[in-house]
């Protein structure tokens, strides 16, 4: 099984936050398809022989791509690959692209997960932010791919947002509940290197929110997701029974997945690989029949740490035999002597041979993760 991601760089506008690879102009955007179609031939022995069991449509802003360049893609794939017999797929969207016949559109071409950007329900933050769309905007779109059967919708929230508190982080979570979506991302507000975000916080146009609202706004996550049924399955992310992503549970499973368009990574459990983050450097590589990827060999070591990286985010957490069937026992004592204060402190749990962090000590899972990786 593997998974198949599409970078889709396309964006009217670039929020203030954001650190992922995009371009402002839309005039590459109608040779894209076959650039793709054209780099998945080219790539394809990287998870040969794969049964594909999602696809996600990321970004940019894939929305800006219209339902026929959708399909071509989707069609590609199918030719190359074998697809599992019910593929997820999941198509990222901005509220204000969503209309009545976009979102048919989708239906009619498989894309069966809309992943709604979002972001929050209040339109001070969303200025903030520099979104395109409103808080009614937002709740409409979820409306419009509701009322055109859509049933497994998943939207975006921040929180942490400067000048936020914890009753407008509730006024975005009570409207995301009432609105029944079967998934919710919420990511707190990060402030990354080259963002118009961090060079405004530098210039002190504003302030951070102070931790402790932050942790507050976490724990009413927590609390109203818990109250209205959703499983916390990952750091970022809740879901009902049955609704996890399973694109991104497969990233954090440590499972195979090819990575399409401009700055895309992929991984295949010996090799990881990264496109270039200049679409001109992709697309020159792709035209060429020489696609410019790096790629890094993961020695054992590497794997062993990645798996804490990512498995350790989750409910799933790390099954020590598992582990120890794959890796030197050298590395699973050092791991364990690694786990002791947070056991003793219960950041950590060891039941049943299974290592997981609570819920509740997600907030703070970067650093216990990191107190556990092994150096070399």
């Amino acid at each position: 099984m593997a998974g198949i991601y599409i970078h889709v760089p396309f964006c009217k506008k670039k929020c203030i936050y954001c650190d992922f690879f995009s371009v402002g102009t839309l005039g590459k955007i109608q040779q894209y398809p076959s650039l793709i179609e054209k780099e998945l031939l080219l790539r394809f022995q990287f998870i040969p022989k794969s049964n594909i069991e999602t696809i996600y449509f990321g970004g940019g802003t894939p929305s800006l791509l219209d339902v026929y360049q959708i399909e071509s893609i989707l069609n590609s794939i199918a030719k190359t690959y074998k697809l599992s017999a019910n593929p997820e797929v999941t198509l990222e969207a901005n509220p204000d692209d969503i209309t009545e016949d976009i979102v048919n559109g989708y239906r009619s071409v498989g894309i069966n997960r809309l992943s709604i950007g979002v972001q929050s329900f209040n339109d001070d933050e969303l200025i903030f932010l520099g979104r395109r769309h409103n808080a009614i905007a937002a709740e409409k779109s979820i409306e419009i791919a509701r009322k055109n059967s859509f049933d497994n919708i998943s939207i975006d929230l921040i929180y942490g947002i400067p000048g936020s508190s914890v009753e407008s982080w509730d006024k975005s979570l009570q409207k995301a509940f009432s609105l029944g979506v079967e998934h919710l991302s919420c990511y707190h507000l990060t402030y990354e290197e080259k963002t118009i975000l961090t060079k405004k916080l530098r210039e002190r146009l504003f302030s951070e929110l102070d931790e402790n609202t932050s942790i507050n706004q976490f724990n009413l996550l927590r609390e109203l997701a818990s109250k209205n049924n959703y499983i916390h399955y990952e750091v970022s992310n809740f879901a009902k029974e049955g609704f996890c992503s399973q694109h991104n549970s497969a990233y954090w499973k440590g499972i195979n997945y090819l990575g399409l368009g401009p700055a895309a990574h992929s991984y295949n459990g010996l090799v990881r690989e990264w496109n270039p983050g200049s679409y001109v450097d992709w697309q020159e590589g792709i035209e060429t029949g020489h696609p410019k990827t790096q790629r890094e060999e993961l020695n054992e070591l590497t794997q062993f740490n990645e798996i804490l990286l990512t498995r350790l985010r989750t409910i799933w957490g790390i099954d020590l035999i598992e582990l120890g069937k794959k890796f030197d026992k050298d590395l699973i004592d050092q791991l364990l002597e690694n786990t002791k204060i947070h056991l003793k402190e219960k950041r950590l749990v060891l039941m049943n041979n299974h290592l997981t962090i609570p819920s509740e000590f997600y907030f703070v899972s970067d650093g216990i993760i990191s107190d556990l990786i092994i150096v070399d």
